[in-house]
């Protein structure tokens, strides 16, 4: 008795037999709000890692991050707060660079661009300062 591919009666093999390579088949797509996402987190952490800024959630320090997807690469926007005094240019360089390896390697896409715009810095008053009623 013969059987169809496919069919109930058929031995399972392998799932790929008769099939185009998996490359050829489709692709995954991450929408740019998932990349935000992941990008923010990461942001965070290396804000916290690189400038000595607690990760606190939704707090006035909580990074923001916008991002741009397409044929494969993704370009990212982030904004901060950072404390004063810091060297700058050496910190957000490696905020930026953190930010890129650890998007590139959670979603697989190139990162072209990471754009990083220092919110405002923030003095030790600042961050002590509490809610006056």
């Amino acid at each position: 008795m013969k059987t169809r591919p496919g069919s109930p009666g058929e031995a399972s093999g392998p799932p790929a037999a008769g099939l185009p390579p998996p490359a050829e088949r489709g692709a995954t797509v991450i929408p740019d709000r998932v990349v935000a996402r992941i990008a923010r987190q990461a942001a965070r952490t290396a804000q916290a890692r690189r400038a000595a800024v607690p990760p606190d959630r939704g707090g006035p320090t909580a990074p923001s991050a916008s991002a741009a997807v397409g044929a494969g690469s993704v370009r990212l926007h982030l904004a901060l707060d950072l404390p004063y005094p810091i060297d700058i240019p050496h910190v957000c360089e490696r905020i930026q660079q953190d930010v890129a390896e650890r998007v590139a390697q959670l979603t697989g896409l190139r990162v072209g661009e990471v754009l990083l715009t220092v919110r405002r810095l923030v003095t030790a008053a600042d961050g002590s300062r509490g809610r006056v009623r």
